[in-house]
């Protein structure tokens, strides 16, 4: 990686935008909980401490070890604040929501200053694993934005926490508190030290009685006398006692449960009841502890998938070698999320029954909600194996390329900066004269490709999980080899690109690659003039060869002498300029024998495509990877589909970016 910063903490604390929605659980007997929502990284640069410029996290490269990740208050792990239970990267942020479920100085503080209307703001703590920096005037696609140097790209990250804060690097980030007065004030009246409270949810109209919870840090208010105190005192020592008469010796854990949770003796008798009644075999009850993220877990690990052990906290990955072994089925893994989501059959005898459940995003039959979406879980382990299909192939082209972020899939047009741009003397009275842009353009436009595979229904019988993590591999493989397919078609099309007469085309026996051969094409390409006839003003800093002469590339660029042994001239040591100078770049596609205009012997002195691209590649809303979603087939096939798309466009673009010299 290139970079000019001292090397900057491993810890990255980055501030965006959140919101605090004071809003009422669904009544279960327990006392309702505060929950948040947040924008907790908007994508885009910022200021931290310890990094010389700003920072952009790359979210394509953010691992996410789980979905529920701690709150704190400004980033102390002693002040506690909650945890999340969602955390998404949509349309290049980074969102997350969860619940206010600590016991502290800080959660209290969190939550009564949102009542009151502070602005809080959220940063997140993550570990920095790799970073580039972007020099001035270079620009980056980055969360499918363009960002201009200087600035540093954090490539790979891990996410550790997500902290309040009451002021962040980003002073114009802001907060809002959602739902109304008497809803947070009963949100608060877990404090109030109250025999018991009464919630009215705001959206469904319903209301719900809530146990009394034990007086802590009682203190007598304006309409509060101590005889009321000493009364709701007495209440809870009589309930205690009742708990434990109640539970017994043999009942300690549903004791301490009552006491804690402010159950009434009636609930309690009713959990002893429950308690000694005969349990069921385990085989035939379901692991109510697996979630999606163990589920996801369990087919990373089953896949091998690289990293594996850093996508997921220690918790989950435990209770996914636990439960699984370290190895699921694909039978195991549609049954488990059939479960979850209220399916009640023991076998994999119902097929289609299994699928609909497994699938289902519907309310169940005992009235609750699916929470688990096995498509959403597979497009998700699907996604990692595409990325490492799509990354397993040859990605020279990205090295050479310009990038361009499109919006849609019409054509684009571009134009140099090359006419009468120089400055004029400015006349007496500070009249400055207009200059011109020329009217050189260049064009380009995405297009989709894609693929459709399935599951079928013998794999799902075989009981084949490679066939989850070896569909999107070859996915994401294809994905890669097409974009080289489109790439170097495009890019080896250059016979009337690179020509004598433009003066960018050297041919004849001289130009095999060499200290000679690569002095003149330097001097080529320097000499090279705009449509004024004055220099370009660019320096050339890319060797692209063929594979045949990687061996060389590679030594005019790190060897400081080459000697030259040929016969009647003497072996003499002699130095080389070029040390350094060129980057060297290799293609297998060069040589190819299935593109036109390929060549084992010509190779190519190119500028950095920052400062004039000899080719561009366009992707839709900057998406530079494929992606793949999951789904259960339709009524006429019986398997799983999965299909994979990338939209993208190539295009030669500025001749004068580059000399191509035939090599023979």
């Amino acid at each position: 990686m290139k970079n000019s910063n001292p090397k900057p903490p491993d810890r990255l604390d980055l501030t965006a935008t959140m919101e605090l929605d004071i809003a009422a659980d669904s009544g279960d007997g327990k006392s309702p909980l505060p929950r948040f929502s947040m924008v907790a990284y908007t994508g885009g640069p910022m200021r931290v401490a310890g990094w010389r410029y700003p920072v952009v996290m790359d979210l394509a490269g953010l691992a996410i070890p789980s979905q529920s990740r701690p709150i704190r208050f400004g980033h102390d792990a002693n002040s506690g604040v909650g945890h999340s239970d969602s955390i998404r990267v949509q349309d290049g942020k980074l969102t997350a929501a969860g619940v206010v479920s600590r016991d502290t100085v800080a959660a209290r503080e969190v939550v009564v200053s949102a009542k009151n209307g502070f602005p809080w703001q959220a940063s997140i703590g993550a570990g920095v694993e790799q970073f580039e920096f972007v020099k001035e005037n270079q620009s980056v696609l980055v969360n499918g934005r363009e960002f201009t140097g200087p600035l540093n790209v954090v490539r790979k990250a891990t996410l550790g926490e997500i902290s309040f804060v009451d002021l962040g690097a980003d002073g114009n980030t802001s907060a809002s508190v959602l739902g109304n007065q008497a809803n947070q004030e009963n949100i608060m009246s877990d404090t109030d030290n109250t025999a018991g409270t009464t919630t009215q949810d705001t959206v469904t109209g319903t209301t719900t009685a809530t146990p009394a919870a034990p007086p802590v840090q009682a203190a007598a208010s304006d309409d509060t006398t101590v005889a009321d105190i000493r009364v709701r005192a007495a209440a809870e020592l009589e309930r205690i006692a009742a708990i434990q008469k109640a539970c017994g010796k043999d009942h300690a854990d549903i004791c301490a449960q009552a006491i804690k949770d402010g159950w009434t003796v009636k609930d309690t008798e009713l959990a002893v009841l429950r308690d000694k009644r005969p349990k069921a075999p385990n085989v035939q009850v379901p692991d109510n502890t697996v979630t999606g993220a163990v589920l996801e877990a369990a087919c990373m690990l089953s896949g091998h998938a690289a990293d594996a052990q850093k996508m997921y906290d220690e918790k989950t990955l435990n209770a996914a070698d636990k439960r699984f072994k370290g190895s699921i089925g694909l039978q195991e893994l549609l049954l488990e999320a059939a479960w979850v989501n209220g399916y009640t059959g023991r076998t994999f005898r119902d097929m289609r029954n299994i699928l609909r459940f497994a699938f289902s995003q519907d309310v169940r039959a005992d009235g609750g909600y699916s929470t688990i979406d096995v498509g959403g879980l597979l497009s998700n382990v699907a996604n990692k194996f595409l990325l490492e299909g799509f990354f397993s192939v040859e990605r020279t082209w990205r090295n050479i390329c310009a990038v361009r972020n499109v919006n849609d899939f019409k054509t684009v047009t571009s134009y140099r900066l090359i006419g009468t741009d120089q400055y004029e003397p400015v006349a007496p009275g500070g009249q400055l004269k207009h200059g011109t842009l020329g009217n050189e353009s260049y064009t380009n436009k995405a297009d989709t490709f894609g693929l459709l595979l399935s599951v079928d229904r013998r794999d799902i019988v075989n009981d084949d999980m490679g066939a989850i993590t070896t569909v999107p591999r070859k996915l994401g493989r294809g994905s890669g080899l097409k974009i080289n397919d489109i790439f170097w078609t495009a890019f080896l099309a250059n016979s009337s690109f690179f020509t004598s007469g433009a003066k960018n085309y050297l041919s004849g026996a001289t130009t095999g690659l060499s200290i000679d051969s690569l002095t003149v094409a330097e001097q080529t390409f320097m000499d090279q003039v705009d449509s004024d006839g004055k220099p370009i003003g660019l320096m050339p800093a890319v060797v692209l060869v063929p594979t045949s002469q990687s061996a060389i590339g590679t030594q005019l660029y790190k060897a400081t002498e080459i000697r030259d042994n040929t016969a009647g001239k003497g072996a003499y040591p002699t130095n080389n300029p070029h040390t350094g100078k060129y980057r060297v770049e290799v293609s297998r596609y060069l040589a190819n024998t299935k593109y036109a205009g390929n060549s084992s012997k010509a190779w190519y002195l190119l500028a950095d495509p920052a400062d004039l691209p000899v080719i561009e590649v366009a992707f839709l809303n900057g998406q530079e990877s494929p992606t793949i979603e999951t789904a259960a087939a339709d009524f006429g096939t019986l398997g799983l589909l999965m299909r994979g798309f990338h939209d993208f466009g190539v295009s030669l673009q500025d001749a004068r970016a580059g000399v191509k010299v035939a090599g023979q």
